[in-house]
């Protein structure tokens, strides 16, 4: 052998070597990944230099990978990371700065937490706060600003419903805003009134925007703290991507600063909130930004309300409002504007749709956009929550994603029988009916409208019970799914629906490395204990960017 050639075998031999060593392989464990094929299992996995997935296997990969470096499972459960396909990041973080009243038994138990928050927060221009739930109250009515008055009458003080679509204002607020008992009501939007005609405090839908334009916006620190804050959160609970549904062009600019920081220890798939402003400033879809930490590649858009608030737009009328259809946000023109125009400069349109008539209006203005054909921007329903069973096949057919929330169902059951009766029922919350009509399901949880914890929501959508075990059996059952299902919509579907299945939402070779270590086997205990498992590590690109022995 020549000596050229000799020195050539020693450096592709030291290459070979530098890059055996560069690799990790996390072995002793018990892995499962969705895959297009179903579930796989491994008790190996190893990743490359770059923080990319070079294989999963058994114990033969310990032979095979020998220069890589080790690191011990210690007999414990891998997961991919889990992906949270529709939630507000900036309000999760704002919440623990603002009034939390998430869970309230009662309006007397709200007004307490107002006043308490009202003396521990005297410099506070503006009380802000999120959460409250009249449907879990004894007396299931909407508040009033009375209520708030009593106890803080001298500032601002603004309340958002748990969904989001309904506020609550004291008379203060209400001034500020220039509502009084003439007052009309938006389009779109609801100022409800006590029997005499007065504007008891709560708006609903577009109404909230005569509040909202006197609040102050806030700045970009502000909504940097909130990020990280949120982030770290997120990553405690196993998750590793986020769909964020509906941030403003500031907001759109501190995820970009934070990428270029290097601060994103997380993926975010940003929605632009509506086709106006927010889309025209961005001009294109950025993708894989940051190392790919942040694509913003999709529009927000609401066709209607919510449930709860009675906001949703239903074809018949409410079951305990016989008055009432809710409350449409867009004509079918100008919805169909939108998803036009954001269509053609290539960026993906997700559509807030609850109600039965909302989630037509949502089809109806897609297949009109797409001229009744699949779309390779791959279009979504938010919410997907009443649908005609009429409507079901539309999805499959026009290629439309059902972003759901499997919580949404527990957290509803209390209230959405008599919102809208048993046979419009049939349709709601259907994810059984949806996957056979051949509908892919993207799950996530709505954050802060309920927990952030992806496992509450993989627990609901394998039992259909909420956390007390109620009720027994299920709530309707028949359309719980399997574990498998439930983790393939956390997972390799939640990629799916934000175009990057090639290179995240599974364990396989070249995507990716991001995973997670959890405390006991999703596929092998009791379904009860679901919701309880923990999350140990969580790794993003290759990265351990949470472990919880280091909170210590």
């Amino acid at each position: 052998m020549s000596r050229r050639r000799a020195l050539i075998c020693l450096a592709v031999l030291w290459l070979w070597s530098a890059q055996a060593c560069a690799q990790t392989l996390l072995h002793n464990i018990t892995g499962y990944t969705s895959t297009n094929d179903g579930i796989r299992e491994f008790t190996a996995l190893v990743i490359d230099s770059d923080g990319r997935i070079v294989t999963t296997g058994d114990a033969d990969i310990l032979r095979d990978y020998a220069g890589a470096t080790r690191i011990d499972g210690h007999g414990q459960y891998v997961l991919p990371g889990l992906t949270d396909a529709h939630a507000h990041v900036y309000g999760l973080g704002i919440l623990a700065a603002d009034l939390n009243l998430l869970g309230t038994p009662s309006v007397d138990d709200a007004v307490r937490q107002i006043a308490e928050f009202a003396r521990d927060h005297p410099h506070a221009s503006w009380i802000q706060g999120r959460g409250w739930n009249q449907v879990l109250w004894p007396v299931k009515e909407f508040p009033r600003a009375a209520d708030i008055d009593a106890v803080v009458s001298n500032k601002p003080v603004w309340l958002r419903r748990i969904d989001g679509h309904a506020g609550w204002a004291n008379s203060f607020t209400l001034d500020i805003a220039g509502i009084d008992n003439d007052t009309p009501d938006p389009i779109g939007g609801k100022i409800i009134r006590d029997r005499n005609g007065k504007a008891s405090g709560v708006l609903v839908d577009a109404a909230m925007n005569l509040v909202t334009a006197h609040i102050p916006a806030p700045g970009k620190d502000d909504i940097r703290r909130a990020y990280r804050l949120a982030i770290r959160t997120l990553l405690s609970l196993g998750m590793t991507s986020v769909h964020d549904a509906g941030i403003d062009i500031i907001e759109a600019e501190v995820y970009m600063s934070m990428a270029d920081d290097d601060e994103l220890d997380m993926r975010i798939y940003a929605m632009l909130g509506g086709a106006g402003s927010n889309l025209d400033a961005i001009g294109k879809p950025i993708v894989g930004y940051g190392r790919d930490r942040l694509d913003i590649r999709a529009v927000k858009l609401y066709a209607d309300g919510a449930l709860g608030s009675r906001g949703a737009a239903l074809l018949a009328p409410y079951s305990d409002d016989v008055e009432n259809r809710g409350l449409p946000l867009h004509t079918m023109d100008e919805l169909h504007g939108f998803v036009a125009k954001a269509n053609n400069m290539d960026f993906q349109v997700g559509i807030h749709a609850i109600g039965d008539r909302g989630n037509r209006m949502a089809l109806d203005a897609f297949e009109k956009a797409q001229g009744g054909a699949a779309s390779p921007l791959r279009n979504r329903i938010e919410h997907a929550q009443i649908i005609a069973l009429t409507d079901m096949p539309r999805f499959a057919k026009l290629g439309v994603i059902a972003s759901m929330q499997p919580t949404h169902a527990t957290s509803d059951m209390n209230m959405a029988e008599a919102r809208i009766g048993l046979e419009r029922l049939e349709g709601g919350y259907a994810w059984r009916r949806l996957l056979a009509a051949g509908a892919v399901i993207a799950s996530g949880s709505d954050f802060p409208v309920e927990l952030a914890n992806p496992f509450h929501g993989l627990y609901a959508a394998v039992t259909r019970q909420d956390r007390t075990g109620l009720p027994a059996g299920g709530w309707r059952a028949d359309q719980r799914l399997s574990r498998a299902e439930a983790l393939h919509s956390f997972t390799l579907a939640a990629a799916f629906a934000a175009h990057q299945e090639d290179r995240l939402g599974s364990l396989e070779p070249g995507k990716w490395a991001d995973f997670i270590v959890v405390d006991r086997d999703f596929f092998a205990i009791p379904a009860a204990e679901i919701d309880d498992i923990q999350v140990l590590k969580t790794w993003v690109g290759g990265k351990r960017v949470y472990d919880a022995t280091a909170r210590n």
